[in-house]
């Protein structure tokens, strides 16, 4: 079962969920050799960097709050013979942060600041820094091997970025900033111990960052570690309680320990911060399912299903919740909605055999 958005920002979902404010600023190629611009640009550099953050889940991203990652995919368990709670996993993995973390996507992590209004520097001219020009203007080494990392990641080329962030990390040991950014594009690669491993080095640096846990607790549930996963959404929520990555992945996993009422709860307060997010009336909704509680579901589903028409899942879960409810004509309209949008759902395909057996079997008894 699977935001993050979650490394998902949530993911990864994937929407970035914090941006920084832009202004934008005019840079002549002249002024470059003036020491007060220069110094300026260099703090630009280096505050830009410092402001961005990668589901919510992860996941997407996984790993934010990891976080929005990637677009959500989920998969349902087809509806049996006899009631059972509808899975809302992303093929068997971490939410959709884990909203990787709802957002993995501009740069890879949020870093500290450096003194500087952000709001007064233009973007533009970080994306496309010369690292020699930066070495000349004076910037610190690791710096500069930070930042080409962040443009490498940003272009989707890891293995390049984890380069360079290697570099940065053994020119200075002590910057967790590269550590965080080296984790995240380990957990793109899908190596999640390695991003475990730098996480956790990040921490012990700096241990006040919710959206390292949030990244590290989406790594671990896709390990299988749930409780430890657990864990890490709630110290990420107890620095940082409206982190609605944190609470979507905390959801999912303690939906996955069948910790249903829980899961409930941490749903319901994402909805107060995202009253238009159908993925979690649908993932509330199959709380509520996971507890025999079909009219609280069918009111979750229906309320993801206004929200988001298209949304084959939700058509499905609804089905299957009719379908417990003895109401086959509801479940098979629901069931074939899922399919006309989606004809490959295996799951809507068992079920609705499912309720055609259960229609079949009641036309003999009339």
């Amino acid at each position: 079962m699977k935001t993050v958005k979650k490394f998902n920002r949530e993911g990864h979902e994937g929407k970035k969920r914090e941006r920084n404010g832009e202004r934008a600023a005019i840079y002549s190629p002249v002024r470059f050799v003036l020491p007060a611009f220069a110094f300026s640009f260099l703090f630009f550099i280096c505050c830009l960097a410092s402001g961005c953050r990668a589901k919510s889940p992860l996941p997407d991203t996984p790993p934010a709050g990891a976080a929005r990652p990637e677009a959500e995919a989920e998969t349902v368990k087809a509806a049996p013979e006899k009631s059972a709670p509808a899975d809302i996993a992303a093929n068997g993995g971490a939410v959709s942060g884990y909203q990787t973390q709802r957002s993995l996507n501009d740069f890879s992590g949020a870093l500290p600041a450096f003194g500087v209004h952000i709001a007064e520097l233009n973007p533009v001219n970080y994306r496309k820094s010369d690292p020699a020009l930066l070495e000349q203007m004076g910037m610190e080494p690791y710096l500069v091997s930070f930042i080409m990392g962040e443009q490498r990641y940003r272009a989707g080329d890891y293995d390049r970025a984890i380069a360079e962030y290697n570099r940065s990390v053994s020119l200075n040991a002590n910057f967790s900033d590269a550590l965080v950014s080296r984790g995240n594009a380990w957990l793109k690669k899908g190596d999640t111990r390695r991003a475990i491993e730098d996480y956790t080095r990040a921490l012990t640096l700096q241990n006040r960052r919710p959206e390292v846990y949030n990244y590290r607790g989406y790594a671990r549930a896709e390990q299988g570690e749930t409780v430890r996963a657990i864990a890490d959404f709630s110290r990420a929520l107890a620095l940082k309680a409206d982190y609605a990555d944190a609470l979507i992945n905390r959801a999912h996993a303690l939906y996955e320990t069948g910790d249903y009422d829980r899961a409930i709860e941490d749903c319901t307060r994402v909805i107060a911060l995202e009253p238009e997010n159908a993925a979690v009336w649908n993932r509330r909704g199959s709380a509520w399912y996971g507890k025999e509680d079909d009219e609280r579901a069918i009111a979750d589903f229906s309320r993801a299903l206004k929200i988001k028409p298209d949304y084959a899942l939700a058509w499905h879960n609804r089905g299957n919740a009719w379908y417990n409810k003895g109401d086959y004509a509801k479940a098979l309209a629901d069931l074939n909605r899922a399919l006309a949008l989606d004809p490959s759902f295996t799951g809507a395909h068992t079920s609705r055999e499912n309720v055609l057996r259960k229609m079949g079997k009641r036309q003999e008894e009339m």
